[in-house]
């Protein structure tokens, strides 16, 4: 049996094109702060109508394998994540297949998983139980967590963002999953939800939304430190983990929600805290569960508790989601890649909390502990590739008037047929993958900006 699965390689891709989030507040006539401060994002990432999902995909996957040099005969499942349903039938996946078609590997297992930002979680865990199982044939899984996340004009708009993960799963891994510490609360809400398949934006609750959120916390909470104690016989607390990785779909909700475990930890033995912390919380311990979410008081003194805890354990997983904004499927792993990004060098004997949220309501709390590996597969090297500053660096500011007029053209060519986009790649880095025309059948073709700037076409997506 596989031992230490886990992420043995990761590589990430965003848009170059982006809007600053204190420039998108005074277009909207939004206070001062509201966005930057309110929300606690500093920037979103957005595609044009040459960009999408598959195209996002198309690339991560492709710069994986090069990067790394995988040959692509060693891809033996591969299982996309993500909100952003194109076809109601074809899944993603098989759009990615002709990334392998010049190799003849047609041998490869998995489809897509759908559940709002939820479905990456659910291809990973698929990936690893895979190379867990008896059914595992030697090879890696390859794990895609592609979304575009776009909000009709209103108090959600500043929330979106866009991005593609590719995860490559196999045994030895520098970032092992603890897979027995697996903790799950799901239920039904209708929070966050796209019912108008001739829209590309979600209904939302905000306040439900909120609510379901931080109950999703708790619940996965409970059962993760359950898990913990019935097989390390020993209970945890937040202390017993180094770093907090959270589904960001804007960054004070992470402050609200790390918060909570600190009062979950308060309420199951008190005597974890110290004096200062247990006489904040101690006000509040008589509340119910459903008054617990809807005091302010209660709020405002776990984040003052959690504080210390928050800038060690919580902020160095912040860049991407702060500075990308809500990549769905993608954002949690994208927080998680700011970790790497940030403390590659001292991760190595240390363990990570994940927990996933996906609006419905889904979500798992699990963990991971850090080797650093073999090269390529290890910690330094995976952030040498993922070149995480370069790629922020290079991105191209719009201006709000221009991000908005951007949102009204993919408004147009939304589930559209029968036109050709400008085929306008100036913007794009080499090896980006572009969609160039969606025919009269639906059809959609892409072709690769090469290293001179021009484009490889193929067979829709097959530009190599």
């Amino acid at each position: 049996m596989a031992k230490n699965v886990g992420i043995v390689a990761i590589d990430i891709y965003f848009p170059p094109t982006c809007v600053q989030q204190e420039a998108l507040e005074a277009h909207d006539g939004a206070s001062k702060g509201k966005y930057t401060i309110g929300l606690g994002q500093d920037c979103m990432a957005f595609c044009t109508e040459v960009e999408d999902v598959i195209s996002m995909s198309l690339t991560v996957v492709s710069s994986l394998l090069e990067k790394y040099g995988i040959d692509p005969k060693q891809i033996g499942r591969l299982e996309v994540g993500s909100r952003a349903v194109i076809d109601q039938s074809k899944s993603i996946k098989t759009f990615l297949m002709q990334l392998f078609e010049t190799c003849g590997n047609f041998d490869i297992e998995g489809v897509d998983s759908v559940n709002a930002c939820y479905g990456g979680t659910a291809a990973l865990f698929n990936c690893v139980n895979w190379v867990e199982s008896n059914s595992w044939d030697g090879r890696f899984g390859l794990v895609v967590c592609a979304d575009t996340a776009a909000y009709a004009e209103g108090p959600a708009r500043p929330t979106g963002g866009a991005a593609a993960i590719a995860l490559l799963i196999g045994p030895d891994a520098p970032i092992a999953f603890e897979s027995k510490f697996r903790g799950t609360h799901m239920t039904h809400a209708y929070d966050v939800y796209l019912p108008n398949h001739g829209s590309g934006y979600p209904v939302v609750d905000g306040k439900l939304a909120h609510s379901c959120y931080l109950k999703a916390v708790d619940a996965c909470y409970k059962h993760f430190c359950q898990k913990y104690e019935k097989f390390e016989r020993k209970q945890f607390f937040v202390a017993e983990a180094d770093y907090f990785v959270f589904h960001s779909p804007y960054n004070k909700q992470l402050r609200k929600s790390f918060a909570r475990l600190l009062f979950n930890d308060f309420l199951k033995d008190a005597s974890y805290l110290d004096e200062a912390s247990k006489e904040i919380f101690a006000p509040f311990a008589h509340l119910s569960e459903v008054e617990s979410y809807g005091s302010r008081d209660l709020e405002k003194a776990a984040q003052q508790v959690a504080k210390p805890f928050y800038d060690a354990k919580v902020q160095p997983t912040t860049l991407l989601p702060k500075q990308v904004g809500n990549m769905y499927t993608a954002s949690l792993y994208a927080a998680f890649i700011s970790l790497v990004h940030n403390k590659h060098s001292s991760l190595a004997g240390q363990r990570a909390v994940m927990f996933s949220y996906g609006a419905g309501v889904t979500a798992t709390m699990f963990s991971v502990k850090f080797n650093e590996g073999t090269f390529p597969f290890c910690l330094s090297n995976i952030a040498a590739v993922m070149s995480v500053d370069k790629k922020l660096k290079s991105r191209h500011e719009f201006a709000p008037e221009k991000f908005v007029e951007t949102l009204h053209q993919m408004e147009k060519i939304y589930r559209a047929k029968d036109f050709m986009t400008s085929k306008d790649c100036s913007l794009l880095a080499p090896g980006t993958y572009y969609l160039t025309e969606v025919d009269s059948m639906y059809r959609r073709f892409y072709a690769r900006k090469d290293k001179e700037g021009s484009s490889k076409n193929g067979n829709n997506a097959n530009g190599h």
